[in-house]
């Protein structure tokens, strides 16, 4: 009896410093991946498309202020450069003044010279960021087709024409990522966003191909899909006939901070993810329920169509 305690306790007094020995190894593996992840992002030349607002806005602040060189991206040159001083004023640390380069999604033409002034401004680029969007409004039945277009071209095709044009010197370079920001409406639709949710659709469906494309070239390849954001997205949102829309809705109104979001969207690209879902529970639930049991989710979204209709007439 003593003898089996005398083992129990020497087999106990040897697991311990094995089992404590493991854990410090993990975490000091853990703390070595961390500080390799930060060291991805410093000086490395990251494109912000869309940077002058919202999501975009905060994503740049986020990326300078972990000493990215910055190439901000948008229509509109005066609130680029302001934001391009605020940044350069608000500098901690080892950071860089960020470059400006002014151009329209909405305008093919636009986007090869755009794409070579962006390789300029540093010489090549690490991290391209697809983050300008619109969102639309209204019913199928009444939209034009010139709006599905616009919001097309500016949602897919203009990132894609952005992505083609940078993505050479990333394969020449054997380095690089692109990220595309989507939405949790590239995974499922609802009803009275068709336009927008099919662009979304077109967006996962093209950068899923492409990361696969791109795996032997070493560039990475990541689709960020939020729920809603707290910015002005449907404020600007263009409708059926191509006005704006002009409202804040409930559902934006009540969504995350862009800030929240920003800090996200560069974990995951610090962390190199993939694929990545930014959303609470109902809707992760609603992406799972559209593939395993469809049915049901055709129902609930015919029910949300019925709801949203009813409350707009009364």
């Amino acid at each position: 009896m003593l003898k089996e305690r005398v083992m129990d306790l020497a087999s106990q007094m040897t697991i311990l410093p094995l089992l404590f020995g493991c854990l410090g190894i993990f975490s000091l593996f853990r703390l070595l991946q961390r500080i390799r992840s930060k060291a991805y992002l410093r000086n490395a030349v990251v494109v912000v498309t869309g940077a002058t607002s919202g999501l975009g806005r905060e994503c740049a602040k986020v990326f300078h202020a972990a000493g990215a060189k910055l190439v901000l991206c948008g229509r509109n040159v005066k609130a680029l450069e302001e934001l391009s001083r605020e940044l350069a004023g608000s500098s901690q640390g080892q950071t860089h003044q960020p470059f400006v380069v002014t151009f329209d999604l909405a305008d093919p033409g636009t986007i090869a010279a755009a794409a070579a002034e962006i390789l300029q401004c540093f010489g090549y680029v690490d991290v391209l960021i697809n983050n300008a969007g619109i969102s639309y409004r209204g019913t199928i039945s009444d939209t034009i087709v010139d709006v599905d277009r616009k919001v097309m071209e500016i949602n897919y095709f203009g990132p894609v024409a952005l992505t083609k044009a940078l993505l050479p010197s990333m394969v020449e370079r054997k380095q690089g990522h692109i990220v595309a920001i989507s939405s949790i409406q590239g995974k499922i639709s609802i009803p009275f966003r068709s336009a927008y949710s099919a662009s979304k659709h077109a967006t996962q469906a093209f950068f899923d191909c492409l990361r696969a494309e791109m795996e032997e070239a070493n560039i990475k390849v990541t689709v960020i899909s939020p729920g809603y954001i707290h910015t002005n997205l449907s404020v600007n949102a263009v409708t059926a006939d191509g006005s704006r829309y002009g409202a804040l809705d409930k559902n934006t109104a009540q969504g995350r901070s862009a800030a929240e979001v920003a800090q996200d969207v560069f974990d995951a690209v610090r962390k190199k993810k993939k694929d990545v879902l930014l959303t609470d529970f109902v809707p992760s639930m609603a992406v799972y329920i559209r593939t395993l049991a469809p049915g049901l989710f055709f129902r609930i979204m015919a029910s949300r169509a019925r709801k949203e209709r009813k409350s707009k007439s009364s």
